[in-house]
C-alpha cells in the first residue's frame, strides 16, 4: 500500500468513525477499543475518543462536565476552560457528590492519558453510563486557561 492510499484509508476510518460518534454516543468503547452491542451503555465501560472528537461533542453537545483528573498543581498550571478538578485517585470518593448526574455526559483527561482512562473506569465502577476519556492535556491543541 502506497502512502497516499493508506493516508486516504486513515482519514476515512476518521471520518465513519467521528460520523459515529457524532451521531450516537450509545455505544461505549472500553480499553480494549470493542463496541459493546447490548442496548444502550455498558455500565463497566468507557468510551475513549481523540481530543478533535471531544472538542466536537464540547462544540455540539449542551449539557456536559470536563473532569481534570490530574493533580491541584497541574490544574492550576493549565486547564481546559470550565473543567471541573478531580484527582484520579479521589474519583471513587468525591465523585458522587460533584457529578450528581450519572447519566450527565462526562469527559475525562489527565495529562498523558494514564490517569483519565483510572478515572474514567472508577466512574463507571460507580454506575455513570455516559463517560468519554479523551487522553491528555499534552495532545490538547486548543485554549488552555491558567
Amino acid at each position: 500500500m502506497n502512502r497516499r492510499t493508506f493516508l486516504n484509508a486513515v482519514f476515512l476510518a476518521s471520518v465513519i468513525s467521528l460520523a459515529g460518534l457524532t451521531g450516537c454516543l450509545g455505544a461505549p468503547t472500553g480499553d480494549n477499543g470493542n463496541t459493546n452491542s447490548d442496548s444502550g451503555r455498558n455500565s463497566n465501560s468507557y468510551q475513549q475518543v481523540d481530543a478533535e472528537a471531544a472538542k466536537e461533542l464540547m462544540d455540539t453537545e449542551d449539557d456536559y462536565v470536563i473532569l481534570d483528573a490530574r493533580t491541584q498543581t497541574e490544574y492550576d498550571e493549565g486547564h481546559i476552560p470550565g473543567a471541573i478538578l478531580i484527582p484520579h485517585d479521589t474519583v471513587a470518593t468525591a465523585a458522587e457528590n460533584a457529578l450528581p448526574d450519572k447519566d450527565q455526559l462526562i469527559l475525562v483527561y489527565c495529562r498523558s492519558g494514564n490517569r483519565s482512562k483510572e478515572a474514567s473506569q472508577a466512574l463507571v465502577d460507580l454506575g455513570y453510563t455516559n463517560v468519554v476519556e479523551f487522553g491528555g492535556i499534552n495532545s490538547w491543541p486548543y485554549e488552555v486557561e491558567k
